[in-house]
């Protein structure tokens, strides 16, 4: 399983390729249900990404936000960050280049 704990506050997951990486979000929602920390999601494995994962990552991203806390992207595929911008979802989720980036992000690092 690609989820770690990489502080008391973040959880980092390594997303697998499609079709697994569905049933990885599902997990992790189910984890952060019970234990609430940030999240960053590397997508250096992934080059494609479905309709089920999207919907995934938007429960996700509602479920972080109710908890007060954050959901970044990293090492999105230009391919895969297209589908984003192409349907809107660019300015709901927050992206960063590469995981040090997104680990040292403001208040996400402990």
């Amino acid at each position: 399983m690609g989820i770690q704990i990489w502080s008391e506050d973040i959880f980092f997951v390594d997303l697998p390729k499609e079709p697994e990486m569905s049933n990885e979000l599902e997990v992790l929602i189910k984890q952060i249900a019970a234990e609430s920390k940030n999240v960053v999601l590397d997508f250096s494995n992934v080059d494609v990404i479905r309709a089920s994962s999207i919907s995934k990552l938007l429960k996700l991203r509602k479920l972080l936000n109710d908890q007060k806390r954050r959901l970044i992207l990293c090492n999105v595929a230009p391919a895969t960050k297209c589908i984003f911008m192409v349907t809107g979802l660019d300015e709901t989720f927050e992206f960063a280049d590469n995981k040090f980036v997104a680990l040292t992000q403001d208040n996400l690092a402990s």
